[in-house]
């Protein structure tokens, strides 16, 4: 065997090495954190993280308990925007969770908060029509500015109530929480 090739061999070792050591911490962080889970509609998934119990308890008591889960206000009804954004919202909120820089009560995010009012108007498009505009842009009134608890019962990640103000981003609600 040449010098070239046991230099072969042992860089293929290291790498096999660093290959298995990634899928077993992946395997096992999959394992822990029930990822499982995450591939269904059943909310409790939506809980596996311990800071999204507030908002699952409070879920539990509102409005849309018994027609809308998580999946259904929270993530694009079509079949890859909904796994693009599954990834999206799973990959952030590991990441979150893992290096615990979350903020508490936690946020709905601006593309998120889209989502939601896009998900709002579909399954309430044949009582609106009429009264708002159909549109998901920021700066349209959002349905949560007016329907703040539906979801999720008393106010849970919106950010304070200001009847003035269509608060809608996490800058905006950073703003004013900071006054």
């Amino acid at each position: 065997m040449t010098a070239e090739n046991k230099k072969r061999n042992v860089m293929a070792g290291v790498v096999v090495i660093l290959l298995g050591v990634f899928l077993g911490l992946g395997a096992f962080t999959f394992h822990y954190g029930e990822g499982l889970s995450y591939f269904s509609k059943d909310p409790k998934a939506c809980v596996n993280c311990h800071i999204m119990q507030p908002q699952f308890d409070s879920w539990q008591k509102a409005s849309h308990h018994a027609v809308a889960s998580c999946v259904e206000c929270h993530l694009p009804h079509s079949f890859v925007p909904k796994w693009i954004a599954k990834g999206e919202n799973g990959f952030l909120h590991s990441k979150g969770f893992t290096m615990q820089n979350f903020h508490e009560p936690i946020f709905i995010r601006e593309n998120n908060m889209k989502i939601l009012q896009e998900n709002c108007l579909h399954c309430h498009k044949d009582f609106i029509h009429d009264i708002l505009p159909v549109s998901s842009q920021p700066e349209s009134i959002r349905c949560v500015h007016c329907h703040r608890s539906v979801g999720h019962g008393e106010t849970v990640g919106l950010g304070k109530y200001e009847p003035v103000k269509n608060m809608t981003s996490y800058k905006e609600r950073s703003k004013y929480e900071a006054q």
